[in-house]
């Protein structure tokens, strides 16, 4: 098959994950996660949306724009088998993919205005900001939540999660940005629980140092021991 299908992106992701380092590898596993589609063009239209508030839960169809270029392979590592064992790309939600489309299940809180732009209010996102949209459809709970499934490697979602601790200089610098982001602390610890480093690391401790791209801010942190994390430096970057 040589036949090429266009598509024309309906809008964007404003989200709070700047970076791809520490974005959740599954969707709902950050509440505290919230964000925008924003929509263009005709699209950008509330009677395209009529009758959505009546659903919870949205289906985002988007592009690994962030991946894209870097093509892919057959053969990937899954994070679930702890990055070392290889697994078919199919059998897989690796953003690596001959065509580099996702799709990702989103919290829907409806369409608000921004100046002269709808924007669909989401959160429990797994998506990187700017990620350009193809398509929104709801969630829909008889079909789409199937009891009795097997899924070869990822059959539960990660219980062991990891301790955050912020040091005395993080907690006193995050009540000055209480009031423009009041769920950055939340948000913080909620990604961090999920330990985003590399799976191979994964109940090891190491020396490194890390960092964290969320909203406006880079977040510094490091392993205090094999189950607890360190919050020791908030920087605040708006105009990176």
């Amino acid at each position: 098959m040589s036949e090429t299908i266009p598509f024309t992106p309906i809008g964007h992701v404003i989200s709070p994950y700047k970076e791809k380092f520490a974005i959740p590898r599954q969707p709902g596993l950050v509440s505290a996660a919230k964000g925008f589609i924003h929509l263009t063009e005709e699209v950008n239209n509330p009677e395209a949306f009529r009758g959505i508030e009546s659903f919870s839960h949205l289906w985002v169809i988007f592009v690994f724009h962030a991946t894209q270029e870097q093509g892919w392979k057959p053969l990937v590592r899954p994070p679930r088998l702890g990055g070392n064992s290889k697994t078919g790309v199919f059998a897989t939600r690796s953003t690596f993919r001959p065509n580099a489309i996702g799709m990702s299940v989103v919290k829907n809180h409806g369409l608000v205005k921004s100046g002269e732009n709808w924007q669909l209010a989401i959160s429990e996102l797994d998506l990187l900001h700017g990620t350009p949209v193809l398509d929104i459809k709801p969630y829909i709970p008889y079909s789409d939540a199937i009891t009795n499934v097997q899924a070869g490697f990822a059959q539960q979602k990660p219980e062991s999660l990891m301790d955050v601790h912020f040091t005395e200089a993080v907690t006193q610098d995050l009540t000055q940005f209480v009031q423009q982001f009041p769920d950055l602390k939340v948000l913080i610890e909620q990604v961090l629980a999920q330990d985003p480093r590399p799976a191979y690391k994964k109940d090891k401790i190491d020396t490194k140092n890390y960092g964290i791209r969320l909203y406006d801010f880079n977040i510094m942190w490091r392993l205090i021991s094999a189950s607890e994390i360190e919050v020791y430096q908030l920087q605040y970057q708006p105009d990176r």
